[in-house]
């Protein structure tokens, strides 16, 4: 039946809007849809071409009638198709602004244009981060309750600036430090906030 892959699409759509990851790209499933439309317009074209050049649709409402199913399945598809692409690419773009470092465990449900995206989503930002490098673009737009927090360090990090002075943060150490200078390792997973 016309649209039935391209209803399991939305449904598998609609299923990551819940989800807190991208599930595999569904490279099958779109395959078959564009099976679908390139068949609806050749059927299309050999209805056309069977009717004549002096097709009149009032005449011939049967092969009318054809026609107009054929181009709004077309039309269905091809719109399902680009609202999976549209969450797709709003999702990655997400993960990029959200800072959050895509392992391969997650890369691999992407497909490798959705990986070439994201990489190059991720060059633009940078980019643009680039230009105000004394705010960050990506912080919480919430103002923070307290100024001062205490994290314990899940990851080791590494050595960060702060306003007063160097931390080296080893795993499972714990500090009592600024927020705004440690609100992007926390994002990244590297802290967690104690309450």
């Amino acid at each position: 039946m016309y649209g039935d892959a391209s209803n399991k699409l939305i449904l598998d759509s609609k299923r990551t809007l819940s989800l807190d990851h991208l599930p595999p790209y569904q490279s099958s499933l779109i395959t078959s849809i564009i099976r679908e439309i390139r068949s609806l317009t050749n059927d299309t074209h050999t209805l056309l071409t069977t009717a004549g050049p002096d097709f009149i649709p009032s005449q011939d409402p049967g092969t009318a009638c054809q026609l107009l199913i054929h181009h709004l399945c077309r039309v269905r598809n091809k719109r399902c198709l680009m609202a999976y692409h549209r969450l797709r690419a709003q999702r990655i773009a997400q993960l990029c602004w959200e800072g959050i470092e895509v392992e391969e465990t997650r890369r691999a449900n992407w497909s490798p244009e959705e990986g070439e995206y994201g990489r190059r989503y991720n060059e633009l930002l940078a980019g643009y981060k680039g230009q105000w490098t004394d705010v960050d673009l990506t912080g919480s737009l919430e103002p923070p309750r307290e100024l001062f927090v205490d994290v314990r360090v899940l990851r080791d990090a590494g050595e960060i600036q702060t306003e007063y002075g160097v931390i080296t943060l080893t795993k499972n150490s714990q500090f009592f430090v600024r927020q705004g200078d440690v609100e992007r390792l926390i994002q990244q997973g590297y802290l967690q906030k104690l309450d």
